[in-house]
Formats: structure tokens, C-alpha cells, sequence
């Protein structure tokens, strides 16, 4: 079942939960918990960058499990003149916006940036940074975003397009 929205206001949030998500929906550590590869903490009910315990279990995060796996939660394709006159901008901007969303909450990130057909495709171990970059954008340039949830798959695909 796929739903495309053009409008973000529509689109809410709680739509991008991780009902059905493998990743997010293995069963909670036991006590404080160390990704081995990261270093972030669960403790309290949630991933933070906190330091674990010496004593911590040590698993590895749902965010560096996609990225070991390639196995991406979101995707946002970037294209158009105005990103091709702009690259390097909207590239600062992408990286700035995961940079604050990823401090807050350590299982968004950015897996990778990849040059695909005239366009830029950034693919994101979680759902709300896809979209939350889709609307970034949209704010910072307006264009044209496009939105498609996939709660089978639990994958969001954004597109940005702005041509002047």
C-alpha cells in the first residue's frame, strides 16, 4: 500500500512510525546497551550518545544494523537545474540537517550520497530524516517535493525538484 502526498501539512509524523520496521522493533535491550560500532547508549527507553556503563551489553544500534545490512529506511533524490547551479549549497544543507537531527537522535543518519542521473540520491537509516531533509529543502528553495510512504516496506522515497 503506497500513499504520495505533495502537501507535508497532511503528511503527518506518526505515519512515519515503526510500525512493521524490523530494525526498530526487535525486542528492547535489557538494561544499558553499547553499540559496539557507534557508541551510542540505550538506556532509559531510547538510543542517546550518553556514555554506557563499563558493564553495558554491548549490541549493535538499529541505525549502524541498516548501514552494515544496506539496507536503507529512507531515500530522497535531488534534482534539477537549480541543484545543479546550487550543488554544493544544498549539499551543506542536507549534511547540516542530518548533523542536528543525528545529535539528538543517534539512529538518523545518512548512509550515503550518490550521483544517479543528473541528480544527487541520499539514502537515510530512518524514515523521519528523509522526509525531514525533503522538507528542508522545500523550505529553504520551495520546488516541488514529492512524498511516498510505504508502510509495507516501512520506506519513505522524497523527491526535490526545483528547476530555476
Amino acid at each position: 500500500m503506497k500513499a504520495e502526498r505533495g502537501n507535508t501539512d497532511r503528511f503527518r509524523r506518526d505515519e512515519l512510525s515503526s510500525r512493521g520496521d524490523a530494525y526498530e522493533s526487535a525486542e528492547k535491550p535489557d538494561g544499558p546497551t553499547r553499540c559496539p560500532v557507534c557508541n551510542a547508549s540505550f538506556t532509559g527507553g531510547r538510543w542517546s550518545w550518553k556514555v554506557a556503563p563499563e558493564d553495558a551489553h554491548v549490541v549493535m544500534c538499529p541505525a549502524c544494523q541498516r548501514i552494515h545490512d544496506k539496507f536503507p529506511a529512507g531515500y530522497v533524490m535531488i534534482k534539477g537545474q537549480f541543484f545543479a547551479e546550487h550543488r554544493d549549497e544544498i549539499v551543506r544543507l542536507v549534511d547540516n540537517y542530518e548533523q542536528r537531527e543525528k545529535a539528538e537522535h543517534p539512529l538518523q543518519r545518512i548512509m550515503a550520497m550518490e550521483d544517479v542521473s543528473g541528480g544527487l540520491q541520499v539514502s537515510t537509516t530512518h524514515t523521519h530524516l528523509a522526509r525531514g531533509i525533503a522538507q528542508a529543502l522545500q523550505e529553504a528553495y520551495k520546488g516541488d517535493m514529492k512524498l511516498r510512504f510505504s508502510r509495507d516496506e516501512n520506506l519513505v522515497r522524497a523527491v526535490w525538484k526545483r528547476d530555476r
